[in-house]
């Protein structure tokens, strides 16, 4: 409530934010536009929004609706009110571009599931190729990479309306696109489009040092843009929190895009599939989700800044819902790791190179053969390497006998114990097994992925905290209004007085005052006085030291110093002799 129309409408918020050429929208009560300044920074600082309003505002109860863009780069908006002279009826309703356009909003928001979609499937098929050494599969690199291009496009396209809360035909407008270009987010959106196009030309398979710098240089380029633009880039610890998303981020692509590229090799050529190969991935998914914990547990602390954040906000829901997914993945994963053992150990077995001794006994022992071999053999060797032969050997001499063999044996690989019987030792068994595991490895992930996209679109709950918390503090009412009869006695001595302390709390309060007579107007007194007193603490009486403004009193240096139930003693003189001193009890906080 104000009295005359105020020069401008200021916001701060906990962090900087950006702002629009539409940022304010201020209705009368009519519903009609008031013509504003343009929206700026108030004295430079980031963290708030500003704009001048007309001296010829009128009175009533007007409405402010507002948007901006948060550090993170999710808008953020809101309505308020506030009135001139008196409250009145209003017609006015919250603004469209304060509560946001649905279509635009989904339409970014699915987007943004098939960026991280793309992202996986394109960097997991490179690592998965690398560090496997299987060719990959192009289908799967290419749908990656096209999934990853069509999807920034769509984002830099609906940028505009999805900040604005316009609809998605506003996607190209030039004036639009401009602004958005030049924003951080857009900023991030064509550095992606610009490492796209350089990936398209590079080669997945090739050697060498710079082969392999180039290669982890683009890959934490792209993960950057996401880190930069979104909850890591504001907030606490921006730094480490920039590196904990990379990290984040590329173990999420390494182990869900290298699953879609292991399960592809499985069902197409199972055979084809070096058990080697599924090991060496076994052990990059396990560093993977170490990883991925770490950086987790962080991000999740930096994020919620209470564990009560856990129940009490969207935030806090999401990361539960995700944490239990994550443990079904884990479970996943871990059938898929015996799999993997069990298709290794057969092939360690064959990789065994055996050598076949043969020591000759009997009359053979004592006979030195010489010459050239050129007989038939024929005999049996059993298990234990002991057996019988018989042989005719052209040379010096000819002779029978009988011989018994020993087996040494140089092992390539470690033993592995028994195989499952269900299996019956056949590799082809345990890779189905492992396509199966795979499967519901990758069914989980998608449900993983779909929760993390909505993780990053939805508000912190350290920040969804202190917004509660803000909102709290401005639902308190910002004046304690007191009424008081008073009666001297006297024809027409009697009426109220109606007292308002501003913020009504510890510390300075200004104070305003005014007298309604017995026909419930406005009544002029010589003089009136209040004093405050907190008997508890043996405080007071504080004077307030009014001042008569011509039909109302007022104070400003007013300080109540501590909280408590405080008395409030307002003495009223209506002529030279006839006064009363009347009081009321105030909570103060």
């Amino acid at each position: 409530m104000l009295k005359k129309a105020p020069a401008a409408i200021t916001l701060t918020f906990t962090e900087s934010v950006g702002l629009l050429d539409d940022s304010f929208r201020v209705l009368d009560p009519e519903n009609r536009r008031v013509h504003i300044g343009e929206p700026q920074h108030a004295g430079g600082r980031s963290e708030t929004a500003r704009v001048t309003l007309p001296d010829d505002m009128g009175t009533g109860t007007f409405t402010v609706g507002w948007r901006v863009v948060s550090a993170d780069s999710h808008p953020v908006s809101g309505a308020l009110t506030f009135s001139i002279g008196k409250p009145s009826a209003t017609t006015a309703v919250i603004p469209t571009q304060a509560a946001g356009d649905t279509a635009s909003a989904t339409l970014y928001d699915i987007a943004r599931y098939f960026a991280y979609g793309g992202l996986a499937l394109l960097l997991g098929t490179m690592v998965f190729s690398l560090v496997t050494g299987v060719e990959a599969a192009r289908g799967l690199l290419l749908t990656g990479w096209w999934t990853l291009l069509a999807s920034t496009i769509a984002l830099l396209l609906l940028r505009g309306p999805y900040e604005r809360g316009g609809g998605p035909a506003a996607a190209f407008d030039p004036s639009v696109l401009a602004e958005t270009a030049t924003s951080r987010p857009g900023v991030t959106l064509l550095v992606r489009l610009v490492l796209l196009a350089g990936a398209a030309f590079f080669p997945v398979r090739a050697g060498g040092r710079w082969w392999k710098a180039g290669g982890g240089l683009l890959t934490l380029a792209l993960a950057g843009t996401w880190a930069a633009a979104e909850h890591a880039s504001a907030g606490v610890q921006v730094p480490v929190a920039m590196v904990s998303a990379v990290l984040h981020l590329l173990a999420m692509a390494a182990w869900l895009g290298g699953l879609a590229a292991l399960l592809t090799a499985l069902y197409r050529a199972p055979e084809e599939l070096p058990a080697s190969a599924v090991t060496r991935f076994s052990r990059l998914a396990l560093t993977a989700v170490t990883v991925l914990v770490a950086t987790g547990v962080y991000q999740s602390w930096r994020g919620l800044g209470s564990l009560d954040a856990l129940a009490t906000t969207s935030y806090g829901r999401l990361l539960v819902a995700k944490l239990v997914a994550v443990l079904l993945l884990l479970a996943a994963a871990t059938y898929s790791r015996r799999w993997t053992a069990r298709l290794a150990a057969p092939v360690e077995r064959r990789a065994d190179v055996r050598e076949r001794v043969l020591e000759p006994v009997g009359a053979a022992a004592d006979a030195e053969v010489s010459g050239t071999d050129t007989s038939a053999g024929t005999g049996t060797d059993t298990s234990a390497g002991t057996g019988t032969g018989t042989g005719s050997d052209s040379g010096a001499e000819t002779g029978t006998g009988t011989e018994t063999g020993s087996d040494t044996a140089t092992e390539t690989g470690p033993q592995s114990g028994p195989l499952p019987p269900t299996a019956g030792g056949d590799p082809g068994a345990y890779r189905r097994g492992l396509r199966r595991s795979v499967l519901a490895e990758a069914i989980v992930a998608i449900v993983v992925l779909v929760i993390t996209t909505l993780l990053t679109g939805t508000q912190p709950g350290r920040a969804a905290t202190e917004a509660a918390a803000s909102a709290a503090e401005a639902a308190r009412p910002m004046a304690s209004t007191t009424v008081i009869p008073f009666d001297v006695g006297t024809p027409g001595g009697h009426g109220k007085i109606q007292i308002e302390l501003t913020p009504g709390r510890v510390g300075e309060n200004s104070v305003q005052a005014v007298i309604f007579g017995p026909d419930g107007g406005l009544a002029t007194v010589p003089e009136l006085r209040l004093t405050f007193t907190l008997e508890k603490q043996d405080i007071g009486p504080l004077d307030a030291k009014l001042a008569d403004r011509g039909g109302y009193w007022t104070s400003d240096t007013l300080n109540l110093p501590l909280p408590g139930t405080w008395t409030m003693k307002a003495t009223v003189r209506t002529t030279d002799i006839d006064q009363i001193t009347v009081s009321r009890t105030v909570r103060i906080e």
